[in-house]
């Protein structure tokens, strides 16, 4: 079952979460609309190739990843978005499109948009079609150390001078 590790993952740190089921759902959007949450406050895991290296955009779900922003602070010299083929096999436990942020369950780099970290919770699938897990922010930057960006243009700050470590 693919919430377990993710749910073991949790269990194991104490803490505190919410598993919300719902009916199979398989885009972003859809599933907002779904369990009513906002769009802006449900996460996306969009799995990218930096340089040839899978990692995560984790943006909201109703935004998308401007790819040219991410290599930019990234300080990749190319960014794309992975095919199904390509990252598949990376989350044995997970249906395919239904990765939690926890790039670090998988040894991958995740870099989460900054207007999620303006939020006390975070929604996100947890590996399945049919369940989300809502959990407080402080507790994903605690366990997961993304590199937190803005990845979807619409901020006005360079984003060069806001790349920063979560702390």
């Amino acid at each position: 079952m693919p919430l377990s590790k993710l749910r073991e993952f949790l269990d194991s740190h104490n803490i505190k979460y919410l598993v919300i089921s719902h009916s199979i759902a398989y885009t972003a959007q859809g599933i907002a609309g779904l369990v009513h949450v906002s769009g802006k406050k449900l996460a996306k895991t969009v799995i990218v190739k930096m340089d040839g290296v899978l990692a995560m955009a984790v943006v909201p779900a109703s935004l998308h990843v401007d790819l040219s922003l991410l290599r930019s602070v990234a300080g990749a010299d190319a960014v794309e978005l992975a095919t199904e083929r390509e990252f598949t096999d990376a989350f044995p436990d997970c249906e395919t499109g239904a990765m939690p942020p926890f790039g670090n369950l998988y040894d991958m780099p995740v870099y989460v948009d900054s207007s999620l970290a303006e939020h006390e919770e975070i929604t996100f699938t947890a590996g399945t079609h049919r369940e989300l897990v809502r959990l407080a922010w402080a507790d994903v930057v605690r366990l997961v150390d993304p590199q937190i960006v803005n990845l979807v243009g619409k901020h006005e700050k360079d984003p060069i001078r806001t790349l920063r470590r979560a702390s």
